[in-house]
């Protein structure tokens, strides 16, 4: 099985107590439920492509909190991940770590950034019954007033019609960005299926 997640944020206090307002006693309290959401869900041999901003401890505590969770681990760099940016840090724990990359997951291409790209490879690809083939995953913005902007832009990009190359007649313009914030799935990694769904209908478009 394969999981998304982004901006667990883990050890950043400020995080918990100001921008997002995560509620918890305190960071340790936090990384503790975390870890214990993770892992309710994720097993050994489960794939998870972490979409940025995993940690702001250490390097010690990084490489800690790596040996915890569960899952052979796939990283998109994102703006607050300095660990990996220092010799002590241990990679070892991924199957690699990269900026941006793209993947397949049930014969759909998967677009993977910490930031949200507006205009992604595959956008107007569709199956034969006309379901999307491709879907960007992001984080980076949370649940912020960003967040708020990209949803107008969705909405709007989808409600637009024109003249697709291959199609006989002028078709609605394919938007498929799904923001992976940890928050809206209450810290549990979830795969593209359940994160279509829960996407969907956190931005009544079902």
């Amino acid at each position: 099985m394969r999981y998304y997640i982004s901006d667990l944020h883990f050890f950043h206090t400020n995080m918990n107590e100001h921008m997002d307002k995560r509620g918890f006693a305190s960071a340790e309290a936090m990384n503790e439920y975390m870890i214990d959401k993770w892992n309710s869900r994720v097993r050994n041999n489960d794939e998870v492509v972490i979409l940025g901003d995993l940690s702001l401890g250490s390097v010690r505590e990084t490489n800690e909190l790596l040996t915890r969770l569960k899952g052979k681990l796939y990283l998109i760099e994102g703006n607050h991940d300095r660990f990996l940016h220092k010799s002590e840090f241990d990679a070892g724990r991924f199957v690699w770590i990269k900026p941006y990359a793209e993947l397949h997951d049930n014969n759909r291409k998967v677009i993977l950034s910490h930031y949200p790209i507006f205009c992604y490879n595959g956008q107007y690809q569709l199956d034969k019954k006309g379901n999307p083939r491709t879907y960007m995953l992001y984080g980076h913005v949370h649940d912020s007033y960003d967040e708020y902007l990209l949803n107008r832009f969705i909405k709007e990009t989808r409600a637009s019609v024109r003249s697709i190359r291959g199609r006989e007649e002028p078709s609605a313009i394919p938007c498929h960005m799904i923001n992976c914030f940890c928050m809206y799935s209450d810290y549990v990694p979830l795969t593209l299926d359940e994160w279509i769904i829960l996407d969907e209908k956190r931005r009544g478009m079902i």
